[in-house]
């Protein structure tokens, strides 16, 4: 009678060399779709950032906006023409047809206020519609813009103004727009208390 030897190497020739290349691709494709997941994670969070940057300009420049129209120290309502400065300002007569096509176009020419107190890093201006230069860690795009239209006087007395915001992240791609209505009242005389 003949004993089975169960180690005998004839029998296993080539299977260590399967075994090892069928975990190496396992592996292999755990890698690769581990370095996918990250790469898509970054651009997520980097996306992210982008799009939080771009509302915080646009919420500056609005809160601005309604700081100097509470100031009293604002232009009479007239046509809006151009892009000015926010040393300047201008209050137009019509709102927005639609306020998230930016940037805000009547006439054929860019329109709205730059918020220029935000111009701590490097800013393009809205009105050549280009990036000139290359963009680096921390600038953005464009200068913010604020658009200010008069609705008028309310029946309970004061101004109605439409504000809309507009601020941009890194990339033209980051935009973010905000609206408010504002009304300025004007103080009434308060009898002295007896």
């Amino acid at each position: 009678m003949r004993h089975m030897n169960r180690h005998n190497p004839a029998s296993q020739r080539g299977m260590a060399l399967i075994s090892a290349l069928l975990l190496l691709l396992v592996v292999t494709i755990m890698a690769v779709s581990m370095f996918r997941s990250y790469g898509m994670q970054e651009k997520i969070a980097g996306n992210t950032r982008e799009k939080q940057r771009a509302l915080n300009a646009a919420v500056s420049a609005q809160q601005y906006a309604e700081y100097w129209l509470s100031t009293g120290t604002t232009p009479a309502t007239a046509a809006c023409a151009g892009v000015v400065s926010s040393n300047v300002g201008q209050i137009c007569n019509n709102a927005l047809v639609d306020a998230t096509n930016v940037p805000w176009i009547s006439g054929g020419a860019p329109v709205g206020v730059t918020y220029t107190p935000f111009t701590a890093n490097p800013i393009n201006s809205i009105s050549n519609n280009i990036q000139s230069t290359a963009p680096t860690v921390g600038s953005y795009y464009a200068a913010p813009l604020f658009y200010i239209a008069d609705l008028g006087s309310p029946a309970g007395g004061g101004e109605l103004y439409q504000i809309d915001a507009v601020g941009y992240g890194g990339t033209p791609n980051a935009v973010a727009v905000v609206e408010s209505t504002y009304l300025i009242t004007t103080p009434t005389a308060r009898s002295p208390d007896k």
